[in-house]
């Protein structure tokens, strides 16, 4: 598997793969019909903007990795009850 492939499916790096996933199963059963997949596109778009402004804000004091991995972002849609998007 090429290393952007590996980094796109790890889990501690990208925090919106189950997003990516409905968004790339809704164009396959929907003939690749973008009209039909909006709500999943937006969801996808918000995912990655909430875990953008995480990164942002855990660089700017300092924390590493700057994606919190998997554990912690549980950790953190707990604490915020779920999703926000």
């Amino acid at each position: 598997m090429p290393s952007n492939v590996s980094k796109v499916r790890n889990e501690d790096i990208n925090p919106c793969i189950e997003e990516s996933d409905g968004s790339r199963k809704c164009l396959d059963a929907n003939n690749y019909n973008k009209d039909k997949c909006t709500a999943y596109f937006i969801r996808y778009k918000n995912c990655r903007k909430f875990w953008h402004g995480v990164m942002l804000q855990r660089r700017k004091e300092g924390v590493k990795p700057d994606i919190p991995t998997l554990e912690e972002r549980e950790e953190i849609l707990r604490a915020r009850g779920g999703k926000p998007y």
